[in-house]
This record gives structure tokens, sequence and C-alpha cells, in this order.
């Protein structure tokens, strides 16, 4: 088949139906959670702020607008390697650099929602992604690796959603040997339902925070706040998250969605 007839094909199924678009973003405005960071680790993003220009009145009679103040990693998002020290220095690190072609892949869903359920501070293992691979094929370099959880049902709520106590953040994610399996695959990025990449007790693992410092550190890209992943197959959807292209920017709120074969 040639590449024409590849994309005449896929315009074809989604005027069909035969492949859907699945959204997988969460909706973004003033009662968007955000992540709090421990006051050790420094400032922390804002809430998003929405500010009306016009609204078919007297500052603009034909037309409405407003302008926003909001975080770079503000509800679901993109990671950039610029995000993390550890990806400081790597090239085509920024939103504004990265080669378009690598915002849209093949993602792998590794489903864990009910470990989640079970046991808040689920982190996913070697043995665990070993076990899905098993079960589902391999994961193939270039491609995405997501956590299901079904965390993003917690949307709805700052309190729920970050599941904080005295003792910090109490949310699913991966283990820094897990993170390091999944580079040897070469993915091009790592994604999860929960408000960062990482798990909500990662500030005490060794090292802090390992999937941003380590997908970072290797030049790869994260996607926080995922929604609906209970939508996609193990295998075979097409992930599509485009940042927006800020210069310099360390990240940025996308829409991601995903095509899925009906």
């Amino acid at each position: 088949m040639t590449s024409a007839n590849a994309l005449a094909n896929l315009a074809s199924a989604l005027v069909s139906g035969s492949v859907k678009v699945v959204d997988l973003s969460a909706s973004l405005g003033p009662d968007t959670p955000v992540l709090y960071l421990p006051p050790q680790f420094g400032k922390n993003t804002p809430k998003v702020k929405v500010h009306t220009i016009s609204e078919y009145d007297e500052n603009g009679p034909f037309w409405a607008w407003n302008w926003l103040e909001l975080g770079e990693h503000t509800g679901t998002h993109f990671d950039a390697p610029s995000h993390w020290i550890t990806g400081k220095d790597n090239p085509q690190n920024t939103t504004d650099t990265i080669p378009p072609q690598n915002f849209v892949a093949p993602v792998n869903v590794i489903d864990r929602s009910s470990e989640a359920t079970a046991d808040p501070d689920y982190l996913l293992t070697v043995e665990s992604i070993k076990e899905w691979e098993a079960q589902n094929g391999e994961i193939e370099a270039g491609s995405w690796v997501l956590l299901r959880s079904d965390w993003y049902k917690r949307n709805g709520s700052t309190e729920t959603f970050l599941n904080a106590d005295e003792n910090g953040p109490h949310s699913p994610g991966p283990t820094a040997e897990a993170i390091e399996y999944l580079l040897t695959k070469g993915i091009i990025g790592w994604g999860t339902e929960t408000v960062g990449t990482d798990a909500g007790a990662a500030g005490g693992m060794t090292p802090p925070f390992p999937a941003h410092n380590l997908m970072h550190k290797a030049n790869k890209y994260g996607l926080a706040s995922l929604c609906n992943l209970d939508q996609l197959p193990a295998k075979g959807a097409v992930l599509i998250a485009a940042p927006l292209k800020f210069v310099k920017g360390t990240g940025s709120p996308v829409r991601a969605m995903a095509l899925v074969p009906a």
C-alpha cells in the first residue's frame, strides 16, 4: 500500500466512523487541579485564571475573547525534556524545537486500574510490564506507553485527585526500574492519568521523581492528567499530543486524542 493510499484509507475510515477519535484530555479552567509541591521543592504552579477582554460589549461589540493565566504544566499537559534539569542540555528539548513527527505515535496502554483502585500508592514494576508484554506483545520503539489507573475519574475534585494527607500525596506511578526498562525499549514517551507523570510518593524515590528524571534525561516526553484511557485498546491506537509552540517552552497544556478502531 502506498503512503497516499494509506492516508486516503484513514480519511475514509474517519468519515465512516470505522476509526473513532477518543478525547484524552480533561477540561481546562479555574477548577483544574494543579500540582502542589512540598516547600523544599520551591514554588508551585498557580491556578488557572481567565480574564475577559470583551464579550459583545463596549470593549468589543461583535466578539468575545479572553486572556489566560496558567502554568505550562496545567491540566492535561505535555512535558518537554527541558522541564527537568537532567534534560536541560538535550537538543530539540523545548516545545518549539521538538520535531512535529514526534507528536503522533502508536500507543501501548498498560491497564493497572484494579491495582490502583485497591492501592492508591500502586507502583508499576518491570515484572508487571513484562507480564503485560507476554499478553499483548512487545512494546515497540518510537511508541508511547501509558499507565491506565482510572485516576481521571477523580478529576472533578482537587482533593480526591491530588489525594494528599499529612504524609504527602498518594497516587499511582512507575518505579525507577520500570522507567529504565521502558527506555531500553526505545519508547518516545510515558504518560499517566494523575496530576504528574510520577507517583505521589516519587519525591522520596531514588532518583527523586524517576519518570521525570530518567525520561527527560533520555530526551523523551511525558503526558499527565490524561483521561479516558479505559476507551483505548492495549495496542492498536495512535496517540496525537501536540504542545503549543511556546518559544523555549518546557511544556504545554494539550488536547490529547487517540485514533482507535471502532
